[in-house]
């Protein structure tokens, strides 16, 4: 009896213990203060769509929409972008668009964008675990990677561009706002678009097969991507099948077999969501997420995307725009047709990225 008599006492002993030893931990290390806050958004903070009564009845041969992710404070350089994209091409077309952050959008971001725009309007949070460190990765060799890279590489020792590359690479597309559609074209704020856009893009992917569309080629900082071919080499001796045969890797391969460091530049890029959705990109992604890289380098998504459409789409499925002018600074592509040029463009061809040593876009025609 004496013996039995102190059971229930070590028990709450034991649980006492138990709970400081949680306290402790939670303490020394916390949730990151995004994850605590995003527990308490309201619905309307997470997604939210303002339609707009005059595109009620509308209908869109493709099921196609914008893509945006933006800051709140990128508000004012966000709408000169829009009101050109729109006086260049939406005004005739009313595509909707998807705004995405990683906080909730403010009453007055979301009414700049509804009074710019001609289509409907998304808004969307971003979901904490898309624009975070992954559970695997290593924070003190991230950190170490990030303070030692090259001063001179853009973003180098930034741990949010990482979190945006890893975001734009794998996840994106996965946001419910992009459920119902197909087709995406990728905008970001500040960007320009130089030239009238005749015709419909989304219309001429689509009728022409097309999975894949660029403006600008150029090549990326080495520093960023040492062990990215060697990843994706690994990659494709696991999954053979499913590297298409007539694929377009002789373009990224270098003389020597290595990476030759050439890429989309995917701040502008129309797309067909079921290729970022299929089961090749997506098994890449994960390949390329769980070896840890976007954190220990700097991958970035734009040779990403252009490793996977190099290995899991033919050339025919790839378009380049050299008739779109666009503008991210500090390179552009512009038309070089002179009549075309002087009578829908504002911009300078000669200085046009198609004419620079480091374009990868003539090789690209080459094929």
């Amino acid at each position: 009896m004496h013996k039995h008599a102190h059971q229930p006492r070590l028990t709450r002993v034991v649980l006492v213990l138990v709970a400081l030893a949680a306290a402790v931990l939670y303490l020394a290390c916390p949730p990151p203060i995004e994850k605590v806050r995003a527990l308490g958004y309201a619905p309307d903070q997470i997604r939210e769509s303002r339609l707009k009564t005059a595109n009620a009845s509308a209908t869109h041969t493709v099921r196609a929409t914008f893509v945006i992710l933006a800051r709140n404070s990128e508000l004012h350089a966000l709408r000169t972008t829009v009101r050109q994209l729109e006086d260049q091409f939406n005004a005739r077309h009313n595509y909707p668009y998807v705004f995405l952050n990683n906080e909730p959008f403010t009453d007055e971001f979301k009414h700049a964008m509804e009074w710019a725009t001609s289509g409907d309007c998304h808004f969307g949070l971003v979901p904490y675990e898309h624009l975070s460190v992954p559970s695997w990765v290593d924070n003190v060799r991230a950190k170490w990677a990030a303070a030692t890279m090259d001063e001179h590489v853009p973003y180098g020792g930034s741990s949010s561009y990482r979190k945006m590359c890893r975001f734009q690479s794998g996840f994106f597309f996965r946001h419910k706002l992009l459920d119902p559609f197909d087709y995406y074209w990728r905008v970001e704020p500040g960007v320009e678009f130089t030239c009238a856009i005749h015709g419909d893009p989304f219309r001429f992917m689509v009728e022409n097969h097309k999975s894949y569309a660029f403006t600008i080629t150029l090549r990326e900082f080495p520093a960023t991507v040492h062990s990215l071919w060697a990843t994706t080499s690994a990659f494709r001796a696991l999954y053979p099948d499913y590297v298409v045969p007539n694929n377009t890797l002789r373009w990224l391969t270098a003389d020597n077999g290595k990476y030759n460091m050439c890429h989309f530049w995917s701040n502008f890029e129309i797309a067909s969501l079921a290729f970022l959705r299929s089961k090749q990109y997506m098994a890449y992604f994960d390949f390329l997420d769980h070896a840890g890289g976007f954190f220990y380098e700097r991958w970035g998504d734009a040779p990403v995307h252009s490793l996977a459409v190099a290995m899991f789409l033919n050339k025919s499925q790839v378009h380049y725009f050299d008739n779109i002018g666009y503008y991210h600074r500090p390179f552009q592509n512009c038309p070089t047709d002179p009549g075309f040029n002087s009578q829908y463009c504002f911009c300078n061809a000669n200085r046009s990225m198609l004419h620079h040593p480091d374009s990868c876009t003539r090789a690209w025609l080459d094929l």
